[in-house]
């Protein structure tokens, strides 16, 4: 793993544990892809930095918990014309 692979996953584990940001929210943060966040989060991280990969497994397991709330709220705002 490079310093760069490595810094991102770092990075970007830190961005989701302080805003608690999703998947998709962080990606669109620092302009990569959805598939890019997930790998480095869960594959690179845990051989990295194991006590922060913890934290953020638990973001994405909050998140992956949630989802179904958010896209029930989405539609309600589409179909009010919000």
């Amino acid at each position: 793993m490079t310093d760069t692979m490595k810094d991102r996953a770092r990075q970007l584990a830190v961005y989701m544990i302080e805003t608690g940001a999703t998947v998709r929210a962080a990606a669109k943060h620092f302009g990569i892809s959805k598939s890019t966040v997930h790998k480095d989060l869960s594959q690179r991280l845990p051989n990295y930095d194991p006590l922060l990969y913890r934290q953020a497994r638990a973001i994405l397991d909050k998140n992956r918990r949630e989802r179904h709330i958010r896209g029930g709220l989405a539609t309600r705002r589409k179909y009010r014309g919000e």
